[in-house]
C-alpha cells in the first residue's frame, strides 16, 4: 500500500467519525430509541467495494475507536464495535459470493440487519437480559429502511470513488 492509498483511507475513515458524531447529533424521535441511519456505514460499504474487505474493516475499527476517544463511552464502544465487525463481516460476503443477486442496496440491507443484530445480542448479554432479544424485530424494519438508504449512497459513493482512483487521485 502506497503513501496516497494511507492517505485516502486515513480521510475516509475521518469522514466516517465525523458522520457518526453529526448523527449522532440527530434527533430521530419516531424511530425506534437507539436506532440510527448508520451514515459511516456508507464509507465502510464503499471502502469495501472498492479497497477490499481488509481495508474495510480497518476503517470500521478505527472509526469505532475514534468515536470512543473522542465521546468516552465505554459502553457505546462495545456496541459500537461488535455491530461494525459482524457488518463488515456480513457485507464483504454478500458482496463477494452475492454479487449478481444482490446489489449494493441489498448488501447494505444484509449490513445494516448484521449491525443491529450484534448490537442487540451484546445488549442482552451486557443486561443479563435475553428479553431484550424481542426488540430485534422493530430493528429489522428499521434496517430496512436505512440500508436501503445507506445503499443507495454507497452506489454513488463507490462510482466516485473509482473515477477517482482512475484518474490517480
Amino acid at each position: 500500500m502506497n503513501t496516497r492509498e494511507y492517505i485516502f483511507l486515513a480521510l475516509l475513515t475521518t469522514g466516517a467519525l465525523v458522520l457518526t458524531i453529526l448523527e449522532g447529533m440527530i434527533p430521530l424521535p419516531f424511530i425506534a430509541p437507539g436506532a440510527r441511519l448508520g451514515l459511516a456505514n456508507m464509507v465502510v460499504l464503499s471502502v469495501i467495494v472498492v479497497f477490499g474487505f481488509k481495508k474495510g474493516l480497518t476503517v470500521a475499527v478505527l472509526k469505532s475507536i475514534l468515536v470512543l476517544l473522542v465521546a468516552g463511552n465505554p459502553i457505546g464502544f462495545i456496541y459500537s464495535i461488535s455491530g461494525a465487525i459482524l457488518s463488515t463481516i456480513v457485507m464483504h460476503l454478500s458482496y463477494k459470493y452475492l454479487n449478481g443477486y444482490l446489489s449494493l442496496i441489498g448488501v447494505s440491507v444484509l449490513g445494516a440487519l448484521s449491525h443491529n443484530t450484534a448490537q442487540v445480542v451484546v445488549a442482552a448479554a451486557v443486561l443479563e437480559n435475553i428479553k431484550i432479544l424481542i426488540y430485534l424485530p422493530v430493528m429489522y424494519i428499521v434496517s430496512l429502511f436505512t440500508g436501503c438508504f445507506v445503499g443507495y449512497a454507497g452506489i454513488f459513493i463507490v462510482r466516485n470513488l473509482k473515477k477517482q482512483i482512475s484518474i490517480g487521485w
